[in-house]
C-alpha cells in the first residue's frame, strides 16, 4: 500500500504505474473521496477538540447552572460526533477500497509489455537437453515407474488431481531435504506455517483484492494460502523490530492450493499446474533502502539459480514486464526451467521486492538507529515448487533405456542412483 501523502504528491507517477501494470483504478476518483475524507475527518477532530474543552471545564464549574449547561452542550456535541461518524464511515469504505487498488511504481528498468510474452531474457544456463532417442514427457515417465497416479487422483480430487506414489514420494522428500539443507546454509530459518489464514494475511501480501478468483475460502471465510509467503509475512504483523535484526531471512514450507481460475483449459496434461502442491519459500525483511531492497533481490533469485545449477537442469531468467507484474511488486525475475516434452521454457520461480507496500499493510516497522520509527522492506522468492520441478527433472535426466538418472546433490538423500 503506498502513502496517500505520496499519492497525492505524485499523481501522474501513480498514474503511469497503474498504466504499465495494467491496473485499472480511478486515481482522480481516489483524490476526490481523499478530499472528503480529510474534510471530515478535520471537522471530527475539531468537535473532539471542543468536546475535550468542554470536558475538562465540568469538574472546575463552580456554577450549578454553568456546570448544567457545559453537560447539555457535551450531549450535543457527542451526538454530532456520532453522526459525523456514520456520515464518514461509506466516505472511508470507499478510499480504503481504492487505496487497495493501488499500485505500487514499478523500477526504471521494467519493460513495458502486457504478458509474460513480452518479458526480457537475461540469462541463460546450460545447453537444452537433446536425446538421440524418442523421448517422453513427464507423464509417461512417471506413469510407467509408478511415480504418480492420475486417474485415481482424478477420481478422489477432481480435475487436475494426482497422487505421487513410490519414488515420486521420494523424490519430492529428497527435493524437499536437500533444499532445506542447501537454503539452511545460506542461513534461513526454516519455518512451516499455518496453511489456513485470515483474509488480512493476503490482503497484506496483496494477493486480494486482485487475485480473489484463484483463492480457496472455508465455510468460516478464512482462506488457504497459494504461498507461503501469506503467513510468513503475517508472522511480524504489528510489531516494531530493531534495526539489528535485520536482515531477517525465512525457509517457509508449506502445502499450497491455487484454483487456477481462467486456466480450465491451459496445461490440463500432468504436474505443470495442480491445484495443491509444495513450496519452499524465501521470504526477507530489511531496512528501508532501495540499495538494500535491489541486492537482495539479486541475492533471493541468485539463491534459487544456483539450486538450480546444483541439479543440473538447463534454465533461463526473464526480467518480468510490466503487464507481468503483481500491483505490489516493484521489480521481478522469473526462473523458468527447460521442458525438453514441451521444447520450452516453463516458470519454476518469482523473484519479487516490494519496498514498504506490503509491510504498511502488516504494520511491520523497525526503530532506526536515530531511533526513528519506519516500515521494513519486504522480498520473497521462490526456493523450489513440487511437484513442478519434477516435470523438468523427469524429462531432463531420462535415458535411452527408461531409466532416469537422479541428479548427483539428491541422491544420498533419495538412496539410489536411478529410478527404474
Amino acid at each position: 500500500m503506498l502513502d496517500i501523502k505520496f499519492i497525492r504528491e505524485n499523481l501522474e507517477l501513480v498514474k503511469m504505474a497503474a498504466v504499465k501494470k495494467k491496473i485499472k483504478i480511478d486515481l482522480d476518483q481516489l483524490i476526490k473521496v481523499d478530499d472528503s475524507r480529510r474534510t471530515m475527518m478535520s471537522r471530527i477532530e475539531e468537535k473532539r477538540a471542543e468536546q475535550n474543552r468542554v470536558s475538562d471545564g465540568i469538574p472546575t464549574a463552580t456554577d450549578p447552572v454553568v456546570k448544567q449547561q457545559l453537560i447539555a452542550d457535551m450531549q450535543v456535541l457527542k451526538a454530532e460526533i456520532q453522526k459525523e461518524e456514520e456520515s464518514i464511515k461509506p466516505v472511508m469504505e470507499e478510499w480504503q477500497a481504492l487505496m487497495l487498488q493501488v499500485p505500487n511504481i514499478p523500477d526504471m528498468t521494467v519493460p513495458d509489455g502486457d504478458s509474460d510474452a513480452d518479458n526480457q531474457e537475461i540469462k541463460t544456463w546450460g545447453d537444452k537437453t537433446k536425446f538421440e532417442f524418442e523421448a517422453k514427457d513427464h507423464v509417461d515417465l512417471m506413469t510407467a515407474h509408478k511415480m504418480v497416479d492420475f486417474e485415481r487422483g482424478s477420481k478422489v480430487h477432481g480435475f487436475r488431481g494426482y497422487y505421487l506414489m513410490g519414488d515420486g514420494a521420494r523424490l519430492s522428500w529428497a527435493i524437499w531435504n536437500y533444499a532445506n539443507d542447501f537454503f539452511g546454509e545460506k542461513g534461513f530459518i526454516p519455518v512451516i506455517p499455518p496453511a489456513i489464514v485470515r483474509r488480512a494475511n493476503l490482503y497484506g501480501t496483496g494477493h486480494l483484492p486482485n487475485e480473489a478468483d484463484d483463492v480457496y475460502r472455508t465455510q468460516d471465510e478464512d482462506y488457504l494460502i497459494g504461498t507461503s509467503e501469506v503467513s510468513v509475512m503475517g508472522y511480524h504483523a504489528d510489531e516494531i523490530l530493531e534495526k539489528e535484526q535485520f536482515p531477517i531471512k525465512y525457509l517457509g514450507f508449506s502445502p499450497c492450493y491455487r484454483r487456477e481460475a481462467g486456466s480450465h483449459g491451459k496445461d490440463t496434461r500432468g504436474l505443470i499446474r495442480v491445484h495443491e502442491f509444495y513450496k519452499l519459500e524465501q521470504v526477507v525483511l530489511i531496512e528501508a533502502s532501495h540499495d538494500e531492497s535491489v541486492k537482495w533481490h539479486e541475492t533471493l533469485n541468485r539463491n534459487t539459480e544456483e539450486f538450480i545449477e546444483s541439479l543440473g537442469i538447463p534454465y533461463r531468467t526473464v526480467l518480468n514486464c510490466g503487464g507481468d507484474i503483481g500491483q505490489g511488486q516493484v521489480k521481478k525475475y522469473d526462473v523458468e526451467l527447460w521442458v525438453p516434452g514441451e521444447e520450452k521454457y516453463r516458470e519454476i520461480s518469482s523473484a519479487s521486492y516490494f519496498h514498504d507496500f506490503q509491510t504498511r499493510r502488516f504494520n511491520i516497522r523497525y526503530r532506526a538507529e536515530d531511533g526513528k520509527i519506519q516500515y521494513a522492506h519486504s522480498l520473497n522468492c521462490t526456493a523450489i515448487p513440487t511437484p513442478r520441478i519434477l516435470v523438468s527433472l523427469m524429462e531432463n535426466f531420462q535415458q535411452a533405456d527408461g531409466t532416469v538418472k537422479v541428479p548427483e546433490v539428491l541422491q544420498k538423500y533419495f538412496g539410489k542412483e536411478q529410478i527404474g
